[in-house]
């Protein structure tokens, strides 16, 4: 994620990411029900993919009125770039995994993350899981392995599922049902999200997802770019 995502670590007790706090205006909703579902609903934020044209619909038009650069421009730019190429030492260097949390484990034990973690087929697989534990595990892997090549692939599957990060309150929103008010900066309605908050306070239990009436969701705190 952007300089927007949380920056918080893992404690051994599985407690909350640190630097999350709980914002009072976001009091907790009621936990979704099994048999409640939000599948064919529009995106947060965002009309239906079939509003849109496809990339280079309006190109067509405009393929002889002089806005493609000349094949002498092309050749041009091509000499310049070979006085330029990368070199074997422009690359990034190999990082080392190193645990935030050492532990002394016997020798057998694996000492570095399986390398099948960095592959985003296997996001892809967790996200597709059909006992519903997949979503749980993407949501452990944002709030929980933060700065990391997992947290980047775990939200790109959640952008799949049409789950959108609220910066405010560093929470995921799902629509329940078409939104009642939308505009352009907003939109209101019944959206169900996911409390990432562990149960150590005075709250309900967290680690669900719930449902939120009548929400106001800005859109200028809606995270709609995810960076790698």
């Amino acid at each position: 994620m952007n300089g927007s995502s949380l920056q918080a670590a893992v404690s051994g007790s599985l407690t909350e990411p640190a630097q999350v706090i709980r914002d009072v205006d976001l009091s907790p909703g009621q936990p979704l029900q099994s048999n409640q579902s939000s599948s064919g609903l529009g995106v947060i934020g965002r009309r239906s993919v079939t509003d849109f044209g496809a990339i280079g619909d309006n190109l067509s038009g405009s393929m002889n009125t002089g806005g493609m650069h000349d094949q002498l421009y092309n050749l041009q730019m091509l000499e310049a770039a070979y006085y330029k190429i990368p070199q074997p030492k422009d690359s990034e260097r190999a990082r080392s995994y190193t645990p935030k949390h050492p532990a002394a484990t016997p020798a057998s034990y694996p000492q570095v993350q399986a390398p099948i973690v960095n592959n985003p087929a296997f996001w892809e697989r967790i996200s597709l899981d059909g006992y519903g534990t997949g979503t749980d595990t993407l949501f452990f892997a944002f709030y929980y392995q933060q700065n990391t090549y997992q947290q980047y692939l775990a939200a790109k599957e959640l952008k799949k599922q049409s789950w959108r990060y609220h910066r405010k309150y560093n929470t995921w929103f799902q629509r329940h049902e078409e939104p009642k008010i939308a505009t352009d900066e907003f939109e209101q309605g019944t959206y169900v999200y996911f409390d990432f908050h562990i149960a150590n306070d005075d709250h309900q239990h967290g680690w669900c997802q719930r449902i939120k009436t009548e929400f106001t969701f800005e859109y200028n705190y809606l995270e709609d770019e995810l960076i790698c």
